[in-house]
């Protein structure tokens, strides 16, 4: 079933429903400022959408292709990188304020990021301004300096506007004094689409879950949309996949690369995600069960930048279905399976993996269906 506009739960009515069931606390050592984030209930077996730029999705592929994934549509928004066109969507921000107002996932953890430079980029948005005025960012893919997690800049005319469709053009006019800059602590994820000579790639096959591309279709620019693959993992999330620092990998993950993403886990911007490389047949990314991250999007400790580890069942043990970080760090405890920072090829090295999750729906895998086909 596709679910469109109309019938999708809005951010807004989630919010006041978590406000009404009481706020989860900030933990583990890290600056997050005052506000915490909720906690979002899923006592219901209808889905949730939890980013307002969500036009319509599917949890299945409702026999449109071989592929075990999903879909979804999310608005793309329009701006400018060095005076071409840089097309993104948006999905969280570690300001509360920010986050309600634009129908984004509150992540408090991302504004850790500002504590290693390099690690993010830096976006300009525009109060007022001429009517072709757009959002300004500071990298695109293909730089060695790409990263979507950008600090929000908010640029204010003090005179006349003009169009300024570049960081050069902007610090042009902000020496001129024709515009004041407000440098915020706000932290943005917005992955890019669309870039000058380039583009997230569109799998024409639609068989794997990533490679060779994590689009279902070509970006639409006249309607200003796209479609993403939509994949599930436990507890109860709904994500897609954009990018990761893990730059040789990114190609045959479907992805592009964004090397400085890998400063976020110094920072304390990411989250745990615990990917099966044998056990369970099932539609995660490489062939196992869905994947099991630290908590549901939106809780205050989750990241949409995730923080790779590869589990692998021990000869020994009996593979069964994982649903909880508890539980995996349990079997490793009892010398069931091992836990590898990034893959068991990588020597230790963790990866950062972006994984926005604009939905929350209840898990439906069911390993014996999944083996029968």
């Amino acid at each position: 079933m596709i679910v469109t506009l109309d019938q999708k739960i809005t951010r807004r009515s989630t919010l006041k429903a978590a406000t009404a069931a009481g706020f989860g606390l900030a933990a583990a050592g890290t600056m997050l400022g005052s506000r915490t984030s909720p906690v979002l209930a899923q006592d219901s077996e209808e889905p949730e959408v939890i980013v307002g730029d969500v036009q319509e999705f599917q949890l299945t592929n409702e026999d449109m292709w071989a592929g075990h994934f999903g879909s979804v549509t999310l608005t793309m928004h329009p701006g400018f990188f060095d005076g071409g066109d840089a097309w993104y969507i948006r999905t969280d921000s570690s300001d509360a304020d920010f986050a309600e107002a634009n129908g984004l996932v509150y992540v408090p953890l991302l504004r850790n990021a500002l504590s290693v430079e390099g690690s993010y980029g830096e976006i300009y948005l525009f109060d007022g301004g001429t009517d072709d005025q757009r959002a300004v960012v500071s990298t695109i893919p293909g730089n060695d300096d790409f990263t979507p997690a950008y600090r929000v800049n908010n640029v204010t005319f003090t005179g006349d506007a003009e169009l300024l469709s570049s960081v050069a053009d902007i610090m042009a006019a902000s020496d001129a004094g024709s515009i004041e800059i407000e440098q915020t602590e706000n932290v943005v994820n917005y992955p890019i689409v669309l870039w000058p000579d380039g583009g997230l790639p569109v799998d024409p096959d639609l068989e794997n879950p990533l490679g060779p591309g994590i689009l279902i279709s070509e970006p639409d620019t006249e309607a200003g949309t796209v479609e993403f693959k939509l994949h599930e993992c436990y507890p109860g999330s709904r994500y897609i996949a954009t990018d990761t620092s893990a730059v040789p990998m990114a190609p045959m993950m479907g992805v592009v690369a964004s090397a400085p993403t890998q400063g976020l886990i110094e920072a304390g911007a990411t989250a745990p995600i615990y990917v099966f490389g044998n056990g369970l047949a099932g539609p995660a990314a490489m062939g196992f069960q869905p994947s099991v991250f630290n908590s549901k999007a939106g809780d205050v400790i989750w990241s949409p930048f995730w923080e790779h580890f590869t589990v692998v069942w021990n000869d020994d043990a009996e593979p069964a279905l994982i649903t909880s970080e508890a539980e995996v760090l349990e079997r490793e405890a009892a010398g069931e399976l091992t836990i590898y920072p990034g893959t068991p090829d990588t020597e230790g090295q963790s990866f950062v993996v972006n994984c926005p999750a604009p939905i929350l729906a209840t898990n439906d895998f069911d390993p014996e269906a999944f083996a029968a086909g």
